[in-house]
């Protein structure tokens, strides 16, 4: 899953609803809006969901404008459920819309290292933020919680050529105990109560 199909999943969860996720190769072409992730509502499709569902730009970066990364992991998992050649097709053309979408937020000039900084000065002022409380703003999650948690989860579990992102967030001890917190609380125990017995939907439990 990408971090913004974990960020919806994980605020559904939060919200007691049931969520049931349906991996398709072809998920970009059923949406409305020709974005993942979208839920069915009743009757309606629903894409998108505005500002809630953000991609992380560091995690772009590093996935499609390092050329290593891109060659030897985005390229190939990316590819992976589509047949010749249009898995070399799809991936070239993600690989060239994210690329272009670095260069409109003047990212595309910026080193490796400089992306890293911009990560480790994120996850500072949200270890500040949060402090020692469970969640973000009160004892109780918030969107807030879902979008944070869904993102650095993506971060600490994603394999990616080196480990320094995951490393920058695992620094921060409040931010991991806060990322175990909610997959213990939303996931595990959801799932381990659930009477479906359909097997866990999320991507792998943190280090």
């Amino acid at each position: 899953f990408s971090e913004v199909t974990f960020v919806l999943q994980t605020f559904l969860r939060m919200c007691g609803l049931p969520v049931q996720v349906s991996c398709c190769a072809n998920a970009e072409y059923m949406s409305p809006s020709g974005k993942v992730p979208f839920i069915h509502v009743g009757n309606q499709v629903v894409s998108e969901l505005g500002p809630i569902v953000q991609f992380i730009k560091a995690k772009l970066y590093i996935q499609w404008c390092d050329d290593y990364t891109a060659t030897e992991i985005s390229r190939p998992r990316y590819s992976s459920p589509y047949s010749w050649p249009l898995n070399h097709i799809l991936a070239y053309q993600k690989q060239w819309e994210v690329r272009r979408k670095m260069n409109v937020i003047g990212w595309s000039g910026k080193s490796l290292e400089q992306v890293y900084e911009d990560v480790s000065q994120c996850c500072q002022a949200l270890s500040q933020r949060l402090g020692t409380q469970p969640y973000f703003f009160s004892k109780q999650p918030t969107e807030l919680d879902a979008l944070v948690f869904g993102h650095l989860f993506t971060i600490l579990t994603t394999q990616l050529t080196n480990d320094e992102l995951a490393e920058k967030v695992k620094s921060y001890t409040n931010l991991l105990s806060f990322c175990h917190r909610i997959e213990h609380t939303y996931f595990k125990e959801h799932d381990r109560e659930s009477q479906s017995g359909s097997p866990h939907h999320y991507k792998g439990s943190l280090p």
